[in-house]
């Protein structure tokens, strides 16, 4: 009898809900609601049609592919591969993507700033709405911003080589961006 109540006991623990999970993405995701999504070292996560209560966390050497996403936090790489955020997708916070390879967002609608930092492989931005600033500084591939729409600032400074685009509006557009 004591052992069949220990047992219940651990079963009970076990299964027990967490309050803020963390998934661990490695392949495809399809239209499920999640808290928080982490995309570990190297890994490749697709997310399709995926609700997010809460952040993605990219990892180094890591690829995320997010398509009509909604992701109530903030999408965060740092070091990646490669990242690229498309298809209407929803973000209520930020984009940061920093010290990594390719970046691509597209047609998304980010409540925070977008952020490309130090990143070595081509990035580029078109047709987003951002809530914020869109910040682009010291990345050596290649910048290209174009259509996209900012309630904040269009920054960028050191960019090699300055960044391409057309087509931006905001009601400042700074240093290598006054062009755009």
């Amino acid at each position: 009898m004591r052992n069949a109540i220990i047992t219940a006991t651990l079963l009970a623990a076990v299964s027990s809900p967490a309050w803020a999970e963390e998934f661990t993405c490695r392949g495809t995701v399809g239209a499920v609601a999640l808290d928080n999504v982490f995309v570990p070292d190297g890994a490749t996560c697709l997310l399709q049609r995926t609700r997010l209560t809460g952040s993605i966390v990219v990892g180094t050497g890591a690829t995320l592919l997010a398509t009509s996403v909604t992701v109530n936090g903030n999408i965060q790489a740092e070091g990646a591969n490669a990242v690229t955020v498309g298809g209407a997708s929803i973000i209520g916070g930020s984009v940061q993507i920093v010290q990594g390879g390719s970046a691509t967002v597209d047609r998304a609608r980010i409540n925070g700033d977008l952020y490309f930092d130090e990143n070595r492989a081509p990035v580029a931005a078109s047709r987003n709405i951002v809530g914020g600033n869109l910040q682009a500084f010291n990345n050596t591939g290649g910048v290209r911003l174009e259509g996209n729409r900012m309630n904040g600032n269009l920054q960028c400074k050191a960019n090699m080589p300055a960044p391409t685009g057309a087509g931006n509006v905001s009601p400042s557009k700074e240093d290598q961006c006054a062009r755009l």
